[in-house]
């Protein structure tokens, strides 16, 4: 129950005609703790929920849990979540053996756009799109629970 990803920024947004889909996604979390996180989440039309620990130090591994939820225990939990959702835009591009989930965010955080990668291993290869840039890996203020916290269009 743990997944390893690496997260980066984006240069161009040439990932959208290349992505193979896109789903909305809305989430609010009942903790921000960076020693554990617990997010609701609804993307499209399924709710979730997950329970992350703390990273490693590199920050590309951590515990994680999820379990699918209806959505509409989904929006029941919402009520009880902190200030500030996030919302976002999912696109889904293959390069390689994987898939990348890259996020158009919205609202408050408008202007943020991340790719991340799940990987078995920290160390294992894969293709870096033309539209890849700096590699954000492990720096808190890129985590969703924080941007809940510390909006994108509030950071100087």
């Amino acid at each position: 129950m743990t997944e390893t990803e690496r997260k980066f920024l984006i240069l161009a947004d040439d990932y959208k005609t290349a992505a193979f889909a896109n789903k909305r996604i809305t989430q609010g979390y009942l903790s921000s703790h960076p020693d554990r996180t617990v997010r609701v989440r609804i993307k499209g039309d399924k709710g979730f929920l997950t329970i992350k620990g703390r990273g490693n130090d590199s920050g590309t591994t951590r515990f994680e849990w999820e379990k699918e939820i209806p959505v509409t225990e989904a929006e029941q939990l919402f009520a009880l979540c902190e200030p500030g959702a996030i919302d976002k835009i999912r696109y889904e591009v293959k390069a390689g053996n994987h898939t990348y989930e890259v996020d158009e965010f919205l609202g408050d955080n408008a202007g943020l756009v991340i790719a991340e990668i799940e990987l078995t291993d920290e160390h294992e290869a894969f293709v870096k799109p033309e539209w890849l840039g700096a590699e954000v890996t492990g720096q808190e203020r890129y985590y969703n629970a924080y941007l809940s916290r510390n909006p994108y269009n509030t950071w100087k």
